[in-house]
C-alpha cells in the first residue's frame, strides 16, 4: 500500500482537493501497477510562517 505525502499551503477549494487526489492516485496506481483503492494520498497543509526556504520564511519573502 503505497502512502503519498504531499506537503503544500492550505487549499480552500475541496473539488481541487478532490482533483488532485485523484490524479495522485492514478499516477500512483500506473506507476505501481496496484488497484487504485490501494493507495492513500495524504495532503499537509502547511502554514508559511511555518516553512523556510533560502533561510527565510515563506511568510517573509510574500511581503517583499
Amino acid at each position: 500500500m503505497p502512502i503519498v505525502t504531499v506537503h503544500g499551503p492550505k487549499v480552500e477549494d475541496t473539488d481541487k482537493k478532490r482533483r488532485f487526489v485523484g490524479a495522485v492516485t492514478e499516477a500512483t496506481s500506473d506507476l505501481f501497477g496496484l488497484p487504485q483503492q490501494s493507495i492513500v494520498v495524504l495532503l499537509r497543509e502547511t502554514d508559511p510562517a511555518n516553512v523556510g526556504v533560502g533561510g527565510e520564511l515563506i511568510s517573509d519573502r510574500r511581503g517583499k
